[in-house]
């Protein structure tokens, strides 16, 4: 595994705390009506993201999740601002502002979506896996999905699968303790999600979903353990939401007491008391770094406010290749 280092610290600092403020931000604007639908915020769980792209061999490695999908790609190497965008409906969006919030999809960045069907990305990654597989080519297909989706039948179909073909895959469950609002003592007469990889006898254990280092660690092992032909891993990263299941979330099945138990343990607090007590960063470098972050979401938020909406006609050019087809009819230009 690369080193983890001062210079790790450091940008897991100012990377996790610009995941959390961009979003803080999208909050703002939905609030605002500027962005539409549902939003699903990732506030909590930035460790899981920090830790396994410190694993990942970027350009190589791909990777799959469900809905709460904004701060991935970014992490990945897509324009922050192309992100804002596309979540505010622009032209200049990721998706030229038709994907929007719940599906972020970067081809070029190896981000495959950005799916708002509980768990369909599951046996998606696994068909990812099974293409590099396929024609020789060395990457990893990291799979993200929730407590919720671990429930779902095609889940057991693609262990199977996966370890019957040894595909290069890396199955992780973020466990932020709740399907929507259903508490995960609730969906079974178990809670250790990660032992539903021993039926299939599939390497797989917890991990310290709010600590980067742990996380760091377990997706390595799993990846190099794909990498050297030995097949899938599943991961469950025991961790936590701040915020609701989306924005229109009422939280009444949680107390607020509970919430502010676990921001005791926040992973961006984790990272910057480690820079402090290694006197990795003055009080002044960490400030510029705060303003930095800040001013970057400003500059997202300018871009994207100053974008235009889509044409009418780009909704006919994206869905039909044949410019003449047949059956459409009163065509708006």
């Amino acid at each position: 595994m690369k080193p983890i280092t001062k210079d790790t610290y450091i940008k897991w600092y100012e990377d996790m705390l610009f995941w959390r403020k961009f979003e803080d931000k999208l909050a703002a604007l939905y609030i605002q009506q500027k962005i539409r639908g549902f939003l699903h915020l990732y506030n909590g769980q930035e460790a899981v993201l920090a830790g396994s792209v410190h694993a990942m061999e970027l350009g190589e490695d791909k990777m799959i999740t469900a809905y709460r999908n904004h701060v991935q790609p970014i992490a990945l190497g897509v324009d922050p601002k192309r992100i804002m965008a596309e979540l505010l409906g622009r032209v200049t969006g990721t998706s030229h502002g038709m994907g929007g919030s719940m599906h972020i999809f970067s081809k070029e960045h190896n981000f495959f979506g950005g799916h708002g069907i509980v768990g369909g990305q599951i046996p998606l990654g696994a068909g990812i896996a099974f293409a590099d597989n396929y024609f020789e080519r060395k990457g990893v297909t990291l799979t993200y999905f929730g407590d919720g989706a671990a429930r779902q039948g095609s889940l057991h179909e693609t262990l199977n699968m996966a370890m019957n073909w040894k595909l290069p895959v890396v199955f992780i469950i973020e466990n932020n303790q709740y399907a929507m609002g259903t508490s995960v003592e609730r969906t079974a007469n178990h809670t250790d999600i990660w032992k539903l990889g021993l039926g299939y006898e599939m390497p797989c254990g917890p991990v310290d979903g709010m600590n980067p280092v742990k996380v760091a660690e377990a997706v390595n092992e799993a990846i190099e353990r794909a990498r050297r032909g030995e097949g899938p891993t599943l991961l469950e990263m025991k961790t936590y939401r701040y915020r609701g299941h989306s924005m229109s979330d009422a939280q009444h099945y949680r107390t607020k007491d509970e919430v502010a138990e676990y921001k005791k343990i926040d992973p961006i607090v984790q990272v910057l008391n480690e820079i402090k007590q290694n006197d990795w960063l003055s009080a002044t470098e960490i400030n510029t770094i705060n303003e930095r972050v800040k001013a970057n979401v400003q500059a997202c938020v300018e871009f994207a406010e100053a974008s235009d909406y889509p044409e009418v006609k780009q909704l006919y050019d994206v869905v039909y290749e044949q410019e003449d087809y047949p059956f459409l009819k009163n065509r708006v230009d």
